[in-house]
């Protein structure tokens, strides 16, 4: 069972400059920071995000197998999804904040109204709005498999 306030899967990114990712983040994507932990130099070792019931960690890539996609010249590892209540909003602020758009918005075939974009140090990220349940059912009707008791 997870604490009081937190989801039970929480992802965490790794970022070359946290502090900058927290700024750019909450402008961007409008997350707010939740909590911020810094060491006695004030940089950042560990800190969370929300939007809405979501929480993304954040910490420091601290090369090895902790880097951001950056270091690794562009390399994707993971992603994160996120559905959200505007899209087409949300990816408005995103293009005026100078996110890298992946995928422009679209509706898609499955039910959702979504896009894709890079964050500053190239993350993925996908953002959505279910916009038509029927086109979900439909689509996945065949695929499900049967959640034990």
């Amino acid at each position: 069972m997870p604490p009081k306030d937190f989801p039970q899967i929480t992802p965490g990114i790794f970022y070359d400059d946290p502090r900058a990712a927290l700024a750019w983040l909450a402008k961007a994507f409008g997350f707010s920071t939740r909590v911020c932990v810094t060491n006695g130099e004030g940089a950042v070792i560990h800190a969370e995000m929300e939007l809405g019931e979501g929480v993304v960690q954040i910490g420091p890539a601290y090369g090895g197998n902790r880097q951001s996609p950056r270091a690794l010249g562009g390399a994707c590892t993971q992603s994160v999804s996120v559905y959200v209540d505007d899209v087409d909003a949300l990816y408005e602020r995103v293009r005026a904040a100078g996110a890298r758009v992946e995928m422009e918005l679209s509706n898609k075939e499955y039910g959702d109204r979504s896009f894709g974009a890079l964050d500053l140090e190239g993350h993925l990220w996908w953002f959505a709005q279910r916009v038509d349940e029927d086109a979900w059912e439909r689509s996945t009707r065949d695929y499900r498999t049967p959640r034990s008791a």
